[in-house]
């Protein structure tokens, strides 16, 4: 495997696993949980959501060819009125990550060579993907921390629990690694 199709695979199952904290963390909250906030000026789970979503449809659509930031996209609305269901705003998350893989599935070695760009600054393949791994995630832990603060003691960890660590350790390496 050469580096631009190791890269590919690697940033995929990133992605995935990014995503899939997402999904874990919704399957935890109600409609009136994505909509709460700590205070007045923070955003939902509902609007960080929507802001991901924006974010994804506009530099997935069309990677290679068109500008990551659509003429089309209004940033400053994905910050206003959240979705109001949870199933709708699953709609819109499954809807941004479909782009998102779509894009990566077509993304050929050849097209490493290609500069895209992004708010008109001029981007490598790798620099572009590398700037939403760091973009999403980010956001990803948000909503997590966000759930958990919403679901407190009732939270079901999305990693190691707290205080399974040994017991993790063990069933990966083995008693001898303990």
């Amino acid at each position: 495997m050469n580096f631009q199709e190791n890269y590919l695979s690697n940033v995929i199952f990133e992605f995935h696993r990014y995503k899939s904290m997402g999904d874990k963390t919704f399957a935890q909250l109600t409609d009136e949980d994505i909509l709460w906030t700590y205070s007045e000026t923070d955003n939902s789970i509902a609007i960080i959501v929507k802001h991901m979503v924006g974010n994804m449809l506009s530099r997935w659509t069309n990677f290679l060819t068109e500008d990551g930031e659509k003429e089309w996209r209004q940033r400053e609305m994905e910050f206003e009125a959240p979705y109001d269901t949870k199933n709708e705003m699953l709609e819109a998350w499954e809807k941004g990550w479909s782009c998102l893989f779509d894009a990566l599935e077509r993304l050929k070695t050849v097209d490493f060579d290609t500069k895209i760009k992004i708010r008109n600054e001029e981007h490598t393949i790798v620099e572009a993907v590398n700037r939403q791994l760091a973009h999403y995630p980010s956001h990803v832990g948000q909503l997590a921390f966000i759930g958990k603060m919403i679901k407190g003691p009732q939270w079901e960890s999305l990693s190691i629990p707290k205080g399974g660590s040994d017991a993790f350790n063990q069933k990966m390496f083995g008693e001898d690694k303990i």
